[in-house]
């Protein structure tokens, strides 16, 4: 596990003072943000976090007299340079030319795993996680919305009448769409399709031969499309086993639920599990409709429970928009009941809507289609812009570039936030978006291409005291902190947050810290900040599922 040793060294000296561990001490101990208005300290220690554990005396003095006092028994040496007080923290400045040696040797030793090797993940236990997310359905095109209701009986049914077999071949989830607009439409005016559409559910469950096998047809030509679509995202799964896989073990789930006399049969003739703090029925869940069939719920408990005895995991994440908080708050309320205390471990990570998004095909958004128009927006911008190199292969950097675009689009804000969707927002190549990051990347690994013949790893940091260097470097510092926060509330808006930052502090520095016509040692000082800078805005580009682009 690497260390930083500014931060081990702090808390070495606080340890003595305050008479605590260090290893108690290095969560306390935190990276200055960077200042653009003024120089900053490095490292703060917030007194009231460590002064409170110590001790619970009520006649505790006032905090800023703590901190003050705190303060003056410590001591500057070879590591900190000066210590300083600000309202209820100690400040901590690092030796300057031990600051760039320390940052830079750290970032190229560790390689990809920069930040992820810190101290501060060394307290975490390793454990394995099920995180089931996505979940389209069957013979749905990917919508940039949330998909969730079962379709597949009406589906069934509109095949039988309006489904084409060649068409289906050629362009599966196509034809597989107009199918239930059709369907949808002609049950909106006749009952007996909705009648039939029931009916070829309650027959999928029975596992009739002949249901199955086209619902079997649908799964594997979706699941085919899926694998393409998901390979433009760079996303792999290990597994492809959706809520529809398990209509025959939620009748198990339903058998163990009578035994355990949670099961109760409302007037409709519905099974429900009454979640009621006064077991009074006034909120339940229906499990069962009344001809017998399973519900979400039901397939959802069977997978719970199946995955848990398959994986035997740690963690069970779910992620799906905000609408279904109440499903997963009664799912895991339901498994509960059942005795499964493991439960407690299962979490639900919600995200908002995208307002106000279309593509030029029209309003129904699907996601191929956002990410063809992302690519063929960016081209026509690439096209249009004097900076533009030749590229070998332009399509395949504006696909990138564009999924860079909308990736930080999603990610900026909270995910269970709701956002109003603009192209030209989005696409822009100055501002905070993916685009400015995949031009700072382009930019940075150009100079090192440009600077092959200066390039050296013994440096001399004297080179790297200007105020736009030192910022790169303390901002290089907090990025273990960014990856363990967003760990802790798996919200990637802090790693955006701080890459959108990084992008900026290196724009300003490449303009006035030039490495072409600068003394050969401060060109070689240089170029290594700019690589060190360039090799983190690519390691949490990538965290964020986008391929960094090495031209633009």
């Amino acid at each position: 596990m690497a260390a930083c040793p500014f931060r081990r060294s702090i808390a070495a000296q606080l340890s003595r003072v305050l008479n605590l561990p260090p290893e108690n001490l290095i969560k306390s101990i935190s990276a200055l943000p960077v200042s653009k208005k003024r120089p900053v300290a490095d490292f703060q220690l917030f007194v009231g976090s460590v002064i409170e554990n110590k001790s619970s005396d009520h006649s505790k003095p006032d905090l800023q007299l703590q901190t003050q006092r705190l303060a003056e028994k410590l001591k500057c040496d070879t590591v900190v340079r000066e210590i300083s007080t600000g309202p209820g923290t100690v400040n901590f400045t690092i030796n300057r030319e031990l600051l760039a040696k320390t940052v830079l040797q750290q970032v190229f030793k560790d390689g990809s795993e920069y930040g992820i090797k810190s101290e501060l993940f060394s307290t975490l236990p390793r454990g394995k996680i099920v995180i089931e997310f996505s979940s389209p359905n069957i013979a749905k095109k990917f919508h940039v919305g949330h998909l969730r209701s079962t379709i597949i009986g009406l589906l069934g049914a509109g095949f039988q009448q309006f489904g084409n077999e060649d068409k289906l071949k050629s362009n599966p989830l196509e034809h597989l769409f107009e199918v239930y607009v059709q369907v949808n439409k002609a049950a909106a005016e006749d009952e007996n399709i909705k009648k039939l559409a029931q009916d070829f559910f309650r027959k999928l469950e029975a596992r009739d031969e002949q249901i199955l096998s086209m619902w079997q047809h649908f799964r594997d030509f979706s699941i085919e499309e899926y694998v393409r679509i998901y390979k433009r995202l760079g996303v792999h799964f290990d597994e492809y086993s959706g809520e529809s896989f398990y209509q025959e073990k939620s009748q198990e789930v339903l058998k163990m639920l009578d035994a355990r006399g949670l099961l109760q049969k409302t007037i409709k003739g519905t099974r429900v599990v009454d979640l009621s703090e006064k077991r009074d029925l006034s909120l339940c869940s229906t499990v069962m409709r009344s001809d017998g069939t399973s519900l979400y719920i039901t397939r959802d408990l069977a997978a719970a429970i199946d995955r848990m005895m398959k994986y035997n995991c740690d963690t069970m994440i779910y992620v799906t928009d905000k609408s279904q908080n109440a499903h997963f708050e009664q799912l895991f309320q339901i498994l509960k009941l059942m005795g499964y205390q493991w439960a407690e471990r299962c979490q639900h990570v919600s995200f908002g809507l995208v307002q106000g998004m279309k593509t030029r095909k029209g309003e129904v958004v699907f996601l191929e289609d956002v990410l063809n128009e992302a690519r063929s927006r960016m081209l026509q911008n690439m096209a249009a812009a004097k900076t533009t190199k030749e590229l070998e292969n332009p399509l395949e950097t504006a696909e990138k570039i564009g999924l860079a675009a909308l990736i930080i689009q999603d990610f900026k804000g909270l995910l269970s936030s709701n956002y109003q969707f603009s192209w030209d927002r989005v696409l822009q190549s100055r501002g905070d978006t993916g685009v400015f990051l995949q031009y700072t990347h382009a930019r940075l690994h150009s100079l090192e291409q440009m600077c092959r013949d200066r390039q050296s790893t013994d440096i001399n940091t004297a080179c790297l005291q200007d105020p736009q260097a030192i910022s790169i470097l303390q901002h290089l510092l907090s990025y273990d902190e960014v990856l363990y926060k967003s760990s802790e509330d798996l919200q990637p808006k802090h790693i955006v947050s701080y890459l959108l930052t990084l992008s900026h502090l290196a724009a300003v520095a490449h303009k006035t810290l030039p490495v072409k016509g600068s003394a050969p040692e401060q060109a070689q000082a240089r170029l290594r900040l700019f690589q060190a800078a360039r090799s983190v805005l690519a390691n949490g580009m990538k965290l964020l599922g986008i391929t960094p682009v090495s031209q633009m």
